[in-house]
């Protein structure tokens, strides 16, 4: 008895010293960037660096990964997009921010995220100060976002030569590779443009999934290319035939063609940026953190009565209280908080969702409507507001999108594999069921659906579709005809959407918040987010796999849209 009450105190020591040690761990990161007060400290006046190399711009912020530094890895910081664009409008004013420098080699910031930023830097431009830009290995996207700078520079060193052909987007079928381990994948959709199942069920694209894809591409490249283009004094024409023709490979390239206003070494950029800051040498330059300059500046104004919050609707819609994704039983209690709270006085919601789970996405709406029926609801799409995430936003009184933003993809689908072949041929398993009726394992995956069965999915899905296009035709005020023709499964970009009826304004998430404060005669009001951001803790726990989830589609988290082989034994999906 003594050696087991040993043993217990040995275990419970051992997890109060872990236990410390994590909040050491967690204290120092909260710490690494503030004073003695736990307040970030800012030099007087310097140089606004965004280096997005280093911070990733996200629908919300959130707290450094603290596994990152238990794996002694440097932690991403990340600053949320409405606080980022904030932080840029004070900059303009602040007589403390000489200019801007920006980098955005090696960006994780999305398109659609990343226009938002260009918008503000135009703004901040607007105040007379400059924006500088530096890159070193350019691309589509990085031209795009610091063809907004005063000045552009490009290093001189050998090997920054970037790669400009455009913009390509891949997929891959794997109907063979299945086949070979004896997988047969059952899809049942409705809409000859619904693709995402494709990749299981075919070795090459369908003809409508090759015109949608190609015109998707094309459409954001003409966003990207016509602003470039006109950033830059050179004809759209031009810059495509550079991108075809693989004109632009060393930087005296890209300074021949116009894209940079100087190459660079180290030594002559230093000089460079200390001659715009009239600081003498580069010594004397100071740098102001992107990240802490939000953090120490943007702060919300909660002496005003008039409260706007934003819904992040940002993540893959699925079923539960997940804490990670648009969880509908989550969701719908966030809601329900909002319009409960007699402060709140308008909301928009934010988007940014390739879609999921037709339950979840139908709860959420409904909630939605509720609330629309208290204030004015109103959306703003991120770099995707497709299926599911068009499902739950249709019905807003207004809807801003992003030229770039995939939008729509009005269709339904669902899909079942049949493992039969694998377990015989492969694992050499055999099965036997126990059935109390005639179709009681048809959702087993052990055999192939029969006839019945497959009718009976398919009214469901049809159901589904109907129910779907009979939504947006009353959200958005078209005929149900028209729905099903723009429908059918098909992802439009914000650009081609706002053409067909689907969004309403190409605009930012803070055009719909000014939009949104216009809508309650606010001159000053104040932003709340919900979710409510995660805490560093909170995320530790589900570092660890100690979160309430039990969502099965966790496991397949990083397989992109193979989630949705891990949504079984079935499940109908607007993706």
């Amino acid at each position: 008895m003594k050696q087991f009450f040993k043993m217990l105190l040995a275990v419970i020591c051992g997890v109060l010293i872990v236990n410390l040690i994590v909040l050491s761990i967690l204290g120092g990161m909260a710490g690494s960037l503030a004073g003695e007060d736990g307040n970030v400290v800012l030099p007087k006046s310097g140089v606004l660096a965004i280096d997005l190399s280093e911070i990733t711009i996200t629908e919300q912020e959130k707290p450094a990964d603290p596994m990152a530094m238990l794996q002694q890895q440097v932690p991403i910081t990340t600053v949320g997009l409405y606080k980022a664009v904030q932080a840029i409008n004070v900059a303009a004013e602040d007589p403390g921010v000489k200019f801007i420098f920006l980098k955005s080699d090696h960006s994780t910031t999305g398109i659609s995220a990343a226009s938002e930023i260009r918008k503000a830097l135009e703004n901040f431009r607007r105040s007379g100060k400059a924006v500088v830009a530096f890159t070193e290995q350019p691309n589509a996207a990085t031209l795009y976002l610091n063809s907004v700078a005063d000045k552009v520079y490009m290093s001189a060193y050998e090997g920054a030569d970037g790669t400009f052909a455009g913009l390509c987007a891949q997929s891959f079928y794997l109907k063979d590779l299945l086949a070979k381990a004896g997988i047969n994948v059952q899809l049942i959709r409705h809409g000859k443009y619904k693709s995402a199942g494709e990749m299981y069920v075919r070795n090459s694209p369908s003809e409508e999934n090759k015109e949608q894809y190609d015109r998707m591409v094309t459409s954001i490249w003409e966003t990207l290319g016509k602003t470039i283009a006109e950033s830059r004094g050179l004809s759209f024409e031009k810059l495509d035939k550079m991108a075809d023709n693989l004109s632009l490979c060393t930087p005296e390239d890209y300074l021949e063609a116009g894209l940079v206003d100087g190459v660079l070494t180290r030594d002559s950029l230093k000089s460079r940026i200390a001659t715009l800051a009239v600081a003498g040498d580069f010594k004397n330059v100071q740098f102001i953190p992107f990240a802490d300059y939000a953090k120490a500046k943007v702060i919300p104004n909660f002496r005003s009565r008039n409260k706007i919050a934003v819904i992040y609707a940002d993540g893959q819609i699925v079923d539960g209280k997940g804490i990670q994704d648009v969880a509908g039983d989550r969701f719908t209690k966030i809601i329900d908080q909002v319009r409960n709270d007699s402060g709140i006085r308008a909301v928009v919601l934010r988007v940014n969702s390739p879609g999921g789970s037709v339950l979840a996405s139908e709860k959420i709406k409904n909630e939605l409507d509720l609330l629309a029926q208290k204030v004015p609801v109103i959306a703003s799409y991120g770099e995707m507001a497709a299926s599911g995430g068009y499902w739950i936003s249709n019905n807003c009184s207004k809807i801003f999108s992003d030229a770039t933003t995939l939008t729509g993809s009005i269709g339904v689908f669902g899909m079942i594999p049949d493992l039969s072949k694998t377990l015989k041929d492969v694992a050499h398993v055999g099965v036997y069921s126990a059935k109390s009726h005639k179709h009681s394992d048809m959702m087993r995956l052990t055999r192939p659906l029969d006839q019945a069965e497959y009718a009976f999915m398919l009214r469901s899905i049809e159901s589904i579709y109907d129910k779907f296009i009979s939504l947006v035709a009353e959200g958005r005020g078209m005929e149900k005809s028209r729905v099903d023709e723009i429908g059918q499964g098909r992802v439009w970009t914000g650009a081609d959407a706002l053409s067909i009826g689907l969004v309403d304004e190409i605009g930012t998430l803070e055009d719909a918040i000014n939009y949104a404060a216009s809508a309650i005669d606010a001159q000053d009001y104040c932003v709340l987010e919900y979710p409510k951001p995660l805490t560093q803790m909170e995320m530790f726990k589900i570092s660890l796999g100690q979160t309430q989830e039990h969502d099965y589609v966790r496991a397949f988290q990083e397989m992109g849209k193979s989630q949705v082989l891990a949504r079984m034994p079935y499940q109908v999906v607007v993706w």
